[in-house]
């Protein structure tokens, strides 16, 4: 009998071409990942498996045929299934039709075996909705997977699964893939697939992808997107192959900018900065140029705009779903906080909102001169490593608070309280380093280069410009070669 969790994506089907084994078989391998597995994990919330339909649905070309796969259980709407989105408002809302991702998914010759879970609309970088309950960190399960896309990684790491659907409006590929020693790359603005009835998610901040194992499992998925014609924004062109400079070693030294403090002004763990430093030895080993100089950005004004973002969006949200469960939403139908995230959008102004855009726009630009000039940049992924399973919880008091001003709906006064620059500052201490690729479109990656002393795994981010995955995944494709580099079958409970 094969080793079934020892191999990615690209080895599964290799297997399966080559008749070693049978798809039958790879897939049943992962029901019993799944099934040994999810009770202690929470990972998967929607199983597929019970009946054979979607053996059914698996193209015969691609290059993940037979590959079991598992969706976000948010923007990749699988016809017929819920969307659940973390919140029990939608736990019976069924999608009437795949997502442009989730078709073009189907495409490679996935088989799509359940979904995943994520916090209350994937608001957070921990994955712990109340209605559904925490995902937990197969590296140590008093810990979590990070979010939002959590239940991915908790998957994908735990060896139910070698890639699973994923999204990052803010670090949500990257910062679970830092926390479960996963390789996670968010690609350039426009790149990945986004319709059939959204043209942007959060103005353009997130974007679809996957969560791997290994380097080339990322790079094929990214070779197979086709354009997306309901995309608001274009990624600039690439007409070479991702795969092919996954495997190309870098022959021209690289200039590469690093900081290991934080935008914001609070404490970087010892362990994050260590993972950071690795990674600077072994690039120099390689013979490339690395300088302490941080990104030309504020990073609180980061913080602050992309939290007027983070207001509208889920305001709008709420309004939408009003249409879908026709009635008004009301504060016993979501998490207290996302209730509060609610009322201060309805508190931002238009001109608010469009400054913060701007800001964007200012920062893209700013950034790609710094370009010029480093080919790339090179930070934490998080300034901590994973906290443990309802650490960041409300305070009692908070939740006090949170259930008066909710009741009240006194969104504006506490907008001008100040509210949101501690908002912001608490919220993102933790994970202040992923925001920026997000509001600049640019493309960035996690590397997972570090153990910490309790066995939790640390990574390390890199940014580059605008439109060149190719040069992140030459990077990545070679220091996966390195001894510093997590295999997730390191992990004891694998």
């Amino acid at each position: 009998m094969f080793d079934y969790k020892q191999y990615d994506g690209v080895g599964l089907a290799e297997l399966i071409q080559k008749r070693e084994v049978r798809v039958e078989e790879v897939r049943e391998a992962a029901i019993r990942e799944i099934e040994k597995k999810n009770g202690a994990l929470n990972a998967v919330i929607d199983k597929f498996y019970n009946g054979p339909e979607e053996i059914a649905q698996v193209e015969s070309t691609g290059p993940f045929v037979g590959v079991p796969f598992l969706t976000k259980s948010i923007n990749q709407e699988v016809k017929g299934r819920p969307i659940r989105s973390g919140s029990k408002l939608l736990e019976k809302i069924k999608a009437d039709q795949d997502s442009e991702f989730v078709r073009q998914i189907r495409n490679t010759g996935v088989s799509i075996l359940g979904q995943t879970n994520v916090p209350e609309f994937a608001l957070l970088g921990i994955t712990e909705p109340v209605h559904y309950g925490p995902s937990r960190n197969p590296w140590n399960t008093e810990y979590t997977p990070g979010g939002s896309s959590g239940g991915s990684a908790a998957a994908v790491a735990s060896g139910m699964v070698p890639i699973a659907g994923a999204n990052d409006g803010g670090g949500s590929i990257r910062i679970p893939a830092a926390f479960c020693g996963l390789f996670g790359l968010k690609p350039t603005r426009g790149r990945t697939p986004i319709g059939p009835r959204r043209g942007r998610v959060w103005q353009g901040a997130s974007v679809d992808h996957i969560l791997s194992r290994s380097v080339r499992d990322s790079a094929t998925m990214l070779d197979h997107y086709q354009m997306d014609r309901a995309n608001a924004f274009i990624a600039p062109p690439f007409n070479g192959s991702y795969v092919e400079a996954s495997m190309t070693p870098l022959t021209n030294p690289l200039k590469i900018a690093f900081s290991t403090d934080s935008p914001l002004g609070t404490p970087v763990n010892q362990e994050c900065k260590e993972a950071v430093h690795i990674t600077i030895r072994l690039l120099e080993e390689m013979g490339h140029t690395v300088i302490e100089k941080a990104a030309p950005i504020d990073g609180k004004r980061v913080a602050n705009s992309y939290f007027m973002l983070y207001f509208a969006e889920v305001a709008t949200t709420l309004t939408e779903l009003e249409d879908i469960i026709g009635r008004k939403v009301t504060f016993n139908d979501v998490e207290p906080a996302t209730w509060i995230l609610n009322l201060l959008g309805k508190a931002v102004s238009a001109e608010e909102l469009l400054a913060s855009l701007k800001f964007w726009d200012k920062s893209a630009i700013q950034m790609e001169s710094f370009h010029d000039d480093y080919d790339l940049y090179l930070t934490p992924t998080t300034a901590h490593p994973p906290s443990k399973i309802g650490e960041l919880d409300q305070t009692p008091f908070e939740k006090g608070l949170i259930k008066v001003v909710g009741g009240l709906r006194l969104g504006g006064i506490l907008k001008k309280s100040g509210f949101v620059e501690q908002l912001a500052n608490k919220s993102l201490e933790r994970t202040p380093f992923t925001q920026l690729a997000n509001l600049t479109g640019q493309p960035a990656m996690t590397l997972p280069m570090h153990l910490t002393k309790d066995g939790l795994p640390c990574g390390v981010q890199v940014m580059a410009r605008r439109g060149r995955e190719d040069l992140l995944l030459q990077l990545a494709g070679q220091l996966e070669e390195s001894d510093s580099w997590i295999q997730v079958n390191e992990n004891p409970s694998f």
